[in-house]
């Protein structure tokens, strides 16, 4: 009997704590507001540190897409670690914070599609990018459906933005360069005749190579060799023989950094020394592991931007670079288009109300009022925005003597 009992006080015990935990749970959830004098310790402690200081504010969310593997890696890091410069200042700043998410594509539309799943995942409200010409076709195409604002540091196809009203550009267009480079060469008798080395598998090259002939041919330049090549394509002494078989004394390059340092290494082979003329592909040669900068001594190239200039501004930003960068490398056009990307997008967001809340398809349209008017003025030169997403703004040509940049002309 005692046993009996002894159970049923047990029993009795434990229901009763059970309903102790349930009753101390709702009164509670149901007591005076926070902060009262009857709400619990914990809460009154946890409220008036909330009414102390309000919560940080959610940073603004900014993608950065391109190659930071593979054979494009130069470019994609570039503006990797120039557009981290640029948050980090601004976030240095103590107002709206930047937060960069950074996708590798390796220069593949289709990777460069997938990264843009993943940022958007990630809360991606905009993009800077993406960096190379083919994977932004294939990017603003899909953004253009799901209203993601795009501002790409340095895809310079005129096709980028056709018919996307969310794509924007910071780099000079492909028919600028095309068109800018026969005037330099006409007006400046570099060359009487003139061959053309492209790559006819890339957006960005064949554009402005068919721009270049156009304009060649209105201001009377012979081109005597048209030469093309391919992504794959390694073996360059075809295209560089019959450049030195019709006599061509300039040599135009509408092509990226790689296939010109090899280019380059065969002309030396076959004793061939034209002039040679690049685009801002070729900004970050001097870069490349393993290349003999001697060999693009004299090379003249189109880039808004020199590492070398002696501007404050341009100084500093190089510094910083410098450090973000872990090869050390000095930046090129790619970084300080990127830099001012990151900026142009802050600039129009703060003035738009933007914020680290607002979803990408309302950032989207806010951003696209915006950019109709904002005037920028950046490293890489000052900058509007037609409504078709294009910059208006300068190329400038430069000629690389003893390792450096110096102002063609001067």
């Amino acid at each position: 009997m005692k046993k009996t009992i002894c159970i049923l006080l047990a029993v009795v015990m434990v229901i009763g704590m059970l309903a102790g935990c349930g009753s101390s749970k709702t009164e509670t959830a149901q007591s005076a507001p926070a902060g009262s004098s009857d709400a619990p310790a914990a809460a009154a402690a946890s409220d008036t540190a909330s009414a102390g200081s309000e919560a940080p504010a959610a940073p603004l969310k900014i993608a950065v897409i391109g190659p930071f593997t593979g054979a494009a890696a130069l470019y994609g890091n570039a503006c990797r670690y120039g557009a981290q410069v640029a948050a980090d200042e601004i976030n240095a700043l103590g107002g709206m914070q930047i937060e960069l998410l950074c996708e590798d594509d390796e220069h593949d539309p289709e990777k460069s599609v997938n990264a843009y799943n993943t940022v958007l995942d990630q809360g991606a409200q905009m993009i800077a990018g993406t960096t190379t010409t083919s994977p932004c076709l294939a990017v603003s195409a899909q953004a253009f459906e799901d209203r993601v604002f795009m501002l790409t540091p340095s895809a310079s196809s005129n096709k980028v933005p056709e018919g996307k009203d969310n794509m924007y550009q910071v780099c000079f267009e492909d028919p600028a360069m095309g068109v800018f480079s026969a005037q330099i060469i006409a007006e400046n008798a570099l060359g009487t005749k003139v061959a053309v080395i492209y790559n006819n598998a890339d957006d960005y090259s064949t554009g402005i190579y068919q721009n270049f002939k156009t304009k060649s041919a209105e201001l009377g330049l012979e081109i005597v060799s048209e030469t093309t090549f391919t992504d794959d394509t390694t073996d360059f002494s075809v295209q560089v023989a019959a450049a030195k078989d019709a006599g061509a004394d300039l040599v135009f390059l509408p092509i990226y950094y790689t296939p010109a340092s090899m280019i380059l290494q065969t002309a030396k082979t076959m004793d061939y020394a034209p002039i040679f003329f690049g685009v801002d592909g070729m900004d970050g040669i001097l870069d490349m592991e393993g290349f003999d900068a001697s060999l693009a001594e004299g090379v003249i190239l189109l880039t808004p931007f020199s590492a070398f200039s002696e501007d404050a501004r341009t100084v500093d930003f190089v510094a910083k670079y410098q450090a973000a960068d872990p090869s050390g490398s000095a930046p090129n056009q790619f970084a300080a288009d990127a830099y001012d990307a990151i900026y142009a997008l802050y600039n129009a967001s703060v003035a738009a109300g933007i914020t680290g809340d607002t979803p990408y398809d309302e950032a989207c349209e806010l951003l696209i009022a915006q950019f109709a008017t904002l005037q920028y003025s950046g490293l890489t030169g000052e900058m509007t925005w037609t409504s078709d997403g294009r910059v208006s703004k300068m190329p400038a040509a430069y000629v690389i003597k003893d390792g450096s940049y110096v102002a063609f002309g001067e």
